[in-house]
């Protein structure tokens, strides 16, 4: 008999420290669970939503503000769904100012590839690559906004067309070089960077009247 009294005292020992330690883990976990939430990063995806297409696009992808680059190059694309989302800006521009707009789909595809937001390393901006100082005196309120830009852009053009008494080649050696240059040298000057312009400008130009399929080379 003692020998079972001894036993069943054990026994119960057990069962009392089981019940024990079972209560201390069961007290544990809410303390390690809030550690464990506190003590993990929280990652947060936040995105922009296109107002007309519903498209989720990133957030910083949509908080550029511009693209820097030396010398703005044409697309693979060849500025095509630039070409779709800008034309109607460019045509009804381009006919009040009684300009082809087949000729300033070519200027805008040289100067920009359609990229709104582009930037050049000397700081020309927009569709058709405005000076900070040419676009405040074409009245430009932001390059970066297409209607202001192709507006500015196209006026700016539609005065050195008219200055050169429609010569396309010297308007536009004289947007790419400056009036001043083309005055100095009486003609083109001898850029290479403003005739390899005037090159590619005629030949966007014969590509939008449907002259001709694209040849030219992004550099």
């Amino acid at each position: 008999m003692e020998d079972e009294s001894h036993i069943n005292r054990h026994i119960t020992a057990l069962s009392n420290g089981t019940y024990v330690v079972g209560m201390l883990l069961l007290l544990s976990i809410p303390l390690t669970f809030h550690a464990y939430i506190n003590s993990t990063p929280t990652v947060t995806t936040i995105s922009a939503v296109e107002s007309e297409t519903g498209k989720e696009v990133s957030l910083a992808a949509s908080a550029e503000v511009a693209v820097t680059r030396d010398d703005p190059q044409p697309s693979p694309a060849y500025g095509m769904q630039g070409e779709r989302d800008f034309h109607p800006i460019i045509e009804r521009v381009a006919e009040s100012y009684e300009i082809d707009p087949a000729l300033i789909k070519a200027i805008v595809m040289a100067e920009s590839s359609f990229n709104a937001m582009a930037v050049s390393k000397r700081g020309a901006r927009g569709l058709m690559q405005l000076m900070p100082s040419t676009a405040e005196s074409l009245g430009v309120e932001d390059s970066f906004n297409p209607e202001h830009n192709i507006s500015g852009g196209v006026k700016y053009f539609k005065r050195l067309l008219d200055r050169y008494d429609g010569d396309i080649t010297l308007a536009l050696a004289a947007y790419n070089a400056g009036s001043a240059k083309v005055r100095k040298y009486n003609g083109v000057p001898p850029f290479k960077a403003t005739q390899i312009y005037i090159t590619k400008v005629i030949e966007y130009y014969r590509y939008y009247k449907g002259e001709q399929p694209r040849t030219t080379e992004s550099a």
